[in-house]
C-alpha cells in the first residue's frame, strides 16, 4: 500500500513537470536583496520544496504548487516526518480544490492523510483532515458528506477542548446549509459560533461569520 501510495504522490509532483525549471528563491533575510539561487533536485529537502509551493500557492500558480507540494510530501514520508508529511498532504488537496480536481484531492486526504494521521493516533490531524474534506464536498456540492465531515470536525473539537476547531465546524455547517438553503438553521449554527467566539475572545473568525451572514442576505433577497 505504502508503495502505491508513493507512487501516487510522484504522479502528483511530476504532472507538470515542464512547467517548472530548476530555479528557487532563496528564502529572504529580513531588510535584505532577494537572490534567485540554482539549485539541483539532490540539494533539495521537503523543508525546501515545501517553502517553494507554499510561495507558488499565494502567488496562483497552483500547478506549480501541486507539483512541489507532491515533491514535499515525497521527501517528508522518506524521511519519516509524518507531521510535517501529513500537513503537506492537507496543502496538496487544498490546492487540487482551488485547482477544481475534486477527485483527487479528495483521495488525497482520505486514502492518505487521514489514513496517516489515524495509524499514528493524531486526533488533531484526523481533525484537520475532517475540515478539509468537509471543504472538499461543499466545493463539489457533495452537501451530505460535507456536512457528515463538519460534524465529525465538531465532536473531535469538542472532546478535544479545541474552542478554534468548533467553530470552524459550526462555520462549515453553516455554509452548508446556506448552499441547501436551510437560512434558519444557518443562523443558528453562526449564532452559536458567534457566541463562543465572543465568550473566549477569539476574533479570528468574525470576518467569516459576517460573510456567511451576507451571503445569507443575498440568498434569500434573490428568491423574493
Amino acid at each position: 500500500m505504502r508503495k502505491v501510495l508513493l507512487i501516487f504522490l510522484l504522479f502528483s509532483a511530476v504532472a507538470v513537470k515542464a512547467q517548472i525549471p530548476d530555479i528557487y528563491l532563496s528564502k529572504p533575510v529580513e531588510g535584505g536583496p532577494v537572490q534567485i539561487t540554482y539549485f539541483t533536485e539532490a540539494d533539495l529537502n521537503g523543508d525546501d520544496y515545501y517553502y517553494e509551493a507554499d510561495q507558488n500557492e499565494r502567488k496562483g500558480y497552483l500547478n506549480q504548487a501541486v507539483t512541489l507540494y507532491g515533491k514535499a510530501a515525497f521527501e517528508f514520508n522518506n524521511a519519516r516526518k509524518l507531521s510535517q508529511y501529513g500537513q503537506t498532504l492537507l496543502k496538496l488537496a487544498n490546492v487540487h480544490m482551488l485547482l477544481n480536481n475534486f477527485t483527487q484531492a479528495e483521495q488525497v486526504v482520505l486514502n492518505v492523510a487521514l489514513k496517516t494521521y489515524s495509524k499514528t493516533g493524531n486526533i488533531s490531524g484526523e481533525m484537520n483532515s475532517y475540515q478539509q474534506l468537509a471543504k472538499i464536498y461543499l466545493a463539489a456540492d457533495k452537501l451530505t458528506q460535507a456536512l457528515w465531515f463538519s460534524t465529525q470536525q465538531g465532536i473531535l473539537a469538542q472532546r478535544m477542548s479545541n474552542n478554534n476547531a468548533y467553530i470552524q465546524s459550526l462555520l462549515g455547517l453553516a455554509m452548508v446549509k446556506i448552499k441547501k438553503q436551510e437560512y434558519s438553521q444557518a443562523k443558528l449554527d453562526l449564532n452559536r459560533a458567534e457566541l463562543l467566539a465572543k465568550n473566549n475572545k477569539i476574533n479570528a473568525f468574525a470576518v467569516e461569520i459576517d460573510d456567511a451572514r451576507k451571503a445569507i442576505a443575498v440568498s434569500q433577497n434573490a428568491k423574493k
